[in-house]
């Protein structure tokens, strides 16, 4: 995604500095940013155009597609997270942080919830679950329709989802390495970036913290334009308020 990402506030920001300890410490900046070494970026388990991959089939129902599409990037997410999940804990984790955005949950009444990353990952998770597990929501029976707000639904499922995905690469790409996972990881940011693309699932707004790892893994991939706003407070900037409200 074009615009690159401003260098992550340095240690004059107490503030942050103390929200967002990966693995119990602060790596350093160059090291938070392990995932766009020119090694790691080349990591896939499959060559396929994604692009081609996403595109809705003829005479494949828009609702239809989303839906199972949705479905498979939750189950992909939740087994990719689950690979590194005893790494992120309370205390390595303290919130759900993000290069300097630090995310809240945001109950069924709207409140704001500080919590670590794990209990935000629970959350998402739990949530999701809740939902493609609805068949008010996500019909599975022939003639059951599809409710008018499902498509905003989506967005708020891909907004969380994509959460989960940046908090790995930027907290916990260390274990994916160890692990040699990376390349699965990296093939499913692309499928799933192209997917929400290709159907304005994600706001550019919402995506521009990881506008430099989109750019460099998708622009072999079918082509994805980063659509950066260039706007502060999405862009990862020092002294932004990137506090991302959950709707």
């Amino acid at each position: 995604m074009s615009p690159s990402v401003p260098p992550t506030p340095g240690p004059q920001d107490p503030s942050r500095k103390s929200k967002a300890k990966p693995n119990g410490k602060k790596p350093a900046a160059e090291e938070r940013k392990a995932y766009l070494e020119p090694e790691h970026t080349k990591a896939r388990i499959t060559d396929f155009q994604f692009k081609e991959l996403v595109v809705l089939p003829r005479e494949i129902d828009l609702n239809e597609w989303l839906a199972s599409n949705t479905t498979t990037f939750f189950h992909h997410i939740n087994l990719q997270y689950s690979t590194i999940s005893e790494f992120c804990t309370g205390e390595a984790c303290q919130t759900m942080a993000v290069c300097n955005t630090q995310y809240y949950w945001y109950d069924e009444r709207g409140k704001k919830v500080k919590c670590t990353a794990p209990q935000y990952v629970d959350f998402v998770m739990s949530s999701v679950q809740k939902l493609v597990t609805d068949e008010d929501v996500f019909p599975t029976k022939y003639g059951r329709e599809f409710p008018s707000s499902f498509e905003s639904l989506v967005r708020k499922i891909c907004r969380h989802l994509f959460h989960v995905l940046a908090h790995i690469y930027w907290a916990h790409f260390k274990e994916t390495l160890a692990l040699e996972l990376h390349g699965h990881l990296n093939t499913l940011y692309v499928h799933f970036i192209l997917f929400a693309r290709e159907f304005n699932l994600l706001d550019p707004k919402e995506t521009a913290i990881m506008d430099d790892l989109t750019e460099v893994l998708c622009s072999g991939a079918g082509g994805v334009h980063s659509g950066g706003s260039g706007d502060g407070a999405s862009s990862g900037g020092p002294g932004a308020q990137n506090h991302v409200k959950e709707r």
